[in-house]
């Protein structure tokens, strides 16, 4: 919006407000722009702008290439009309054809050499003057304008020019909608051709009611619907529906309650176009004002629809039916999934979850190594990860799922070892056997769509095993912390007074304990003569032990420090990446430099640390990484033969063990595959549930032929690829916040997560200066993070909160609080009852209690009502659904003439447009309109 202002005996127009989304001012300073804000405006600014519609001149699909023909044109239209004099034609025409200022950012350097001068319009450089406004052709400030960035691709402007003059008695209004949108040179900040004019020229004394007007049509021209009917209105009538439009959907603020010196910050959420279009939506907008939802949950007052998980869980009834369609479904973007993994989001990607999945693998492997006497190790375990994960990522499903080992599957190994030592059977053969039956029973479960029952599985089980999984990992990460204090102690009863008392002695060995009848060669003599005449009270602690001496004292074993140091790099890393994660949202350098540091908060959070203790120079538990690639047991090969160990009968009872392995690899891998492709995450290339258990199967065999363990989806380590691949628009309205896209969905990550871990064995000399307190906080930060987003955490907390304090979720709008807090405790139980189990040796039975899960859900339709569950939880899948619709369509069908009888006298009376009356017409001149309604400017 330009307003036209007197610089001495010239008239200029300024740029004095400009809109995308939000509303931006040039301060009263002129040196800036002002925070975007939504506009406020007055009502009676509102009417006026409907009276000037009303008296003023319309010209639609006008013809014009330039700003002085188009002036002609407006002005020729308001003289036939009989609104203004012929002889004022040229004083008209040369105010509108006057120069444009616009705001624009001055660069660093000119603004601190500028610092002090004064701030007079005429000679600040900060504003540039456009002198050739009636020149096509942008300037080269335009050009360079870095605003332009945030204007939206195949964007038009609107142009609205406000301003007093000495020669009108009354207003010259005009509203001009082009043919086609046009540049018209300086008459806009930013190259963007204009599609729209608004000028409005009057006497003096009503400046602030000019402004007021002109703002009104500016924000008109903004919002969805009113430029929809923009671009579509055939004349007068169809433009002053639009406003009417407007105002039945206005929300009027009491003057005595508000201050409109406030700016009001953008929303994160406004209602969308689609909902405001629908009458029965604009209906519910006007009687929830002042209500506690406000007019922008207006799309939360609908129930939510029934648990739905999509086609890919549909029962087909044919043999493998579901997993053909998964294949089919997944090979039109088999080539997108690699090149899609090109961008520099994915480095940060697969850093992150190579770190996570390396830590885990060293964990898991320990673990498992003590367990089953290093018939599986640390080795195992890497070379497990790296192949396992390789294959499921370049032929699964869902390649955003990672693959790992779990805590039920370590119970199941400790189990069956120490089952197989007490009855003389041999371990890895029997593993064989087992892995192969659970193999084909995968495979079983593939073939009859058996996955179908996970539709089934609503928010209440995804949320339990979910914050099961999240809970372990921060346990876990704490345990390694604590366990750290009996490696390295703290010191209590260290006294400084009594620091005299503090010794560490190296006593030389018995000089008997050499072997002197024996011949001595050579340097077994200067040895002995050596150790003979050495200082040993003068000995470092290294050259004591390497020589043979003992140390003795109190403080021989005393390490300073390391207990704080790895405390202070474990919480460092966990409190660095959330809040490097947080940066994002912050206040401080471009909105480029803010993503980038959030998109690698963890690398630059392990990057920082790893250097402090390197500074340091303390000797912190360290990553270590096997340098060979050979078995952890030397008596046994990288291939397990499947006869010739144990009695041919085991190979048949194996089955029985193996069905409980293949209902946890079945719960852990589609449970985790729901919470991966919930609806949240915007996927958009669908998913494989059927693909997904098939290839888990074959890699079952393969890991039991090859003795390595067996993988199955890791709900944490999924959900954090998940996060780190999230996308948000780039190209935002000044103000708008950014929209989350979607996952960037791909193979590429994955698959170099899996690459680095196999190569971690050559890359054991870098990986060795990582402390492990880094690593356990990232664990941290895992746990905690997967726990974002999920109801379940979110209604836990309110038993925290008084009502009046509590967040405004759509559940607590339509369910009592006290309903809200049985359920949640419901849960709580539920969670306490899993982490008891998961703590003893019943967690072998853990797959089974997930099942569990699903039938307490089930007994809940006996406590709540369908109307509770539906905004807390799912409402499951109706068998007889289709049979109740059909009930419930002869019902309507036969009650259809009772009620036609009545006639509906009630409802309010409603100012709608009825968008096929203003449909543009077939002539030759508007077959050019083609209304981005989403990409409005005014300016």
């Amino acid at each position: 919006m330009d307003t036209l202002q007197h610089e001495g005996d010239e008239l200029e127009w300024k740029e004095s407000a400009r809109w995308v989304k939000f509303e931006e001012k040039v301060e009263e300073g002129g040196e800036r722009w002002s925070k975007p804000h939504v506009s406020t405006l007055t009502l009676h600014s509102l009417f006026e702008l409907r009276t000037c519609l009303q008296t003023g001149s319309i010209l639609l699909d006008l013809e014009g290439y330039s700003l002085p023909q188009i002036v002609d044109e407006i002005v020729d239209r308001q003289i036939a009309d009989g609104l203004v004099a012929p002889d004022l034609k040229e004083k008209i025409s040369f105010v509108l054809l006057r120069k444009h200022r616009h705001q624009t950012k001055k660069p660093i350097h000119r603004s601190l050499a500028d610092i002090g001068k004064s701030s007079n319009p005429a000679s600040n450089p900060a504003q540039s003057r456009s002198m050739n406004d009636i020149s096509d052709t942008p300037s080269t400030d335009q050009l360079k304008n870095k605003f332009m960035k945030k204007i939206p691709r195949d964007a038009e402007a609107s142009n609205v020019l406000i301003g007093e003059v000495d020669f009108l008695d009354k207003p010259f209004v005009s509203f001009v909608r082009l043919a086609q949108a046009t540049t018209l040179g300086g008459l806009t900040e930013v190259p963007v051709p204009t599609r729209f004019l608004f000028i409005l020229l009057g006497p003096h004394g009503k400046t602030k009611s000019y402004n007021e007007i002109g703002r009104a049509i500016a924000t008109l021209m903004v919002d969805d619907l009113f430029s929809d009917v923009a671009y579509k209105a055939r004349d007068r009538d169809d433009l002053i529906a639009g406003v009417d439009e407007f105002l039945d959907e206005v929300i009027v603020l009491p003057p005595g309650e508000w201050d409109p010196k406030i700016r009001i910050e953008p929303p994160k959420k406004v209602p969308s176009a689609e909902m405001r279009k629908s009458v029965m939506n604009l209906s519910e907008l006007g009687q929830m004002n002042g209500s506690a939802s406000g007019a922008a949950g207006g799309e939360d007052e609908e129930i939510p629809a029934p648990h739905e998980l999509g086609e890919e869980l549909k029962f087909t009834g044919r043999f493998a039916g579901g997993l053909w369609l998964d294949i089919k479904r997944k090979i039109p973007w088999y080539c997108s999934d690699i090149y899609d993994g090109f961008h520099i989001q994915s480095i940060s990607a697969v850093l992150f979850i190579y770190l996570g999945c390396i830590t885990n693998a060293i964990t898991f492997g320990g673990l498992l190594g003590d367990a089953t006497d290093n018939y599986q190790g640390v080795m195992e375990s890497f070379l497990g990860t790296a192949l396992a994960g390789t294959v499921f990522c370049v032929f699964g499903g869902q390649p955003l799922i990672i693959l790992s080992s779990t805590g039920p599957i370590l119970i199941f190994e400790k189990l069956l070892y120490e089952f197989s030592k007490s009855n003389n059977i041999d371990y890895m053969e029997l593993r064989l056997w087992i892995g192969l039956h659970s193999c084909l029973q995968c495979f079983l479960l593939v073939i009859t769509d058996a996955s179908y029952i996970i539709k089934y599985m609503t928010r209440f089980t995804e949320e339990g095993f979910s914050s099961l999984i999240s809970f372990i990992f921060i346990s876990d990460a704490i345990k390694k912390m604590v366990g750290a204090l009996k490696y390295y102690p703290i010191n209590r009863s260290f006294k400084p007074d009594y620091i005299i008392g503090y010794r560490c002695d190296c006593i030389p060995p018995d000089q008997a304990s050499v072997n002197v009848s024996a011949p001595l060669a050579d340097d077994n003599l200067t040895l002995l003569f050596n150790l003979t005449d050495m200082g040993w009270g003068q000995m470092s602690k290294k050259d004591c032990v390497k020589y043979g001496g003992t140390l003795v004292g109190n403080a021989c074993k005393y390490v300073p420090d390391l207990a704080l140091m790895s405390f202070i790099l474990f919480f460092g890393t966990y409190s660095m990446t959330v809040s490097l994660k947080k940066f994002k949202f912050s206040r401080y350098f471009p909105t480029k430099v803010r993503a980038l540091v959030s998109d690698f908060a963890i690398i630059i959070s392990i990057l920082i640390f790893c250097g402090l203790d390197s500074l340091l120079a303390l000797e912190t538990p360290k990553l270590h990484v096997p340098t060979e690639l050979k078995p952890t047991r030397s008596d046994r090969g990288w291939l397990v033969m499947p006869f010739g160990k144990n009695p041919w009968w085991w190979y048949l009872a194996s089955s029985v063990p193996a069905l409980l392995v293949t209902i946890l690899i079945f719960m852990d891998q589609q449970i985790s595959a729901v919470i991966v492709n919930r609806k949240e995450n915007k996927l958009k290339k669908g998913c494989g549930y059927h693909l997904d258990l098939f290839w888990v199967g074959v890699l079952m065999a393969v890991c039991s032929f090859m003795g390595l363990p067996w993988y199955v989806a890791a709900t944490v380590i999924s959900i954090a690829h998940i996060d780190s691949l999230k996308m948000e628009s780039e190209s935002s309205a000044p103000g708008e916040q950014p929209q989350f896209l979607g996952v960037r969905e791909q193979r590429l990550t994955g698959i170099l997560v899996f690459v680095l871990t196999g190569l971690s064995v050559f890359l054991a000399p870098i990986l060795q200066y990582i402390p492990m307190p880094v690593l356990y906080g990232v664990f941290l930060y895992m746990g905690v993070a997967s726990l974002s987003g999920i109801q379940f955490w979110e209604r836990i907390k309110l038993y925290l909160m008084p009502a009046k304090h509590q967040p405004d979720f759509s559940f607590l709008r339509h369910v009592p609080l006290r309903r809200v807090h049985l359920f949640t405790l419901v849960q709580i139980l539920c969670l306490a009852v899993l982490w008891i189990l998961k703590s003893t040796f019943l967690a072998i039975i853990f797959p089974v209690m997930i099942l569990g899960l699903m039938v307490v859900r089930k007994l809940l339709d006996l406590m709540f009502s369908q109307h509770d569950l539906a905004w807390l939880d799912d409402i499951l899948p109706d068998k007889d659904k289709k049979k109740k619709e059909d009930d419930k369509k002869k019902k309507k069908k036969a009650a259809e003439p009772e009620s036609d009888e009545e006639p509906n006298s009630s409802a309010p009376p409603q100012v709608q447009i009825p968008m096929e009356a203003i449909e543009p017409q077939t002539e030759p001149v508007l077959d050019t309109v083609n209304p981005p309604t989403q990409n409005q400017t005014s300016d």
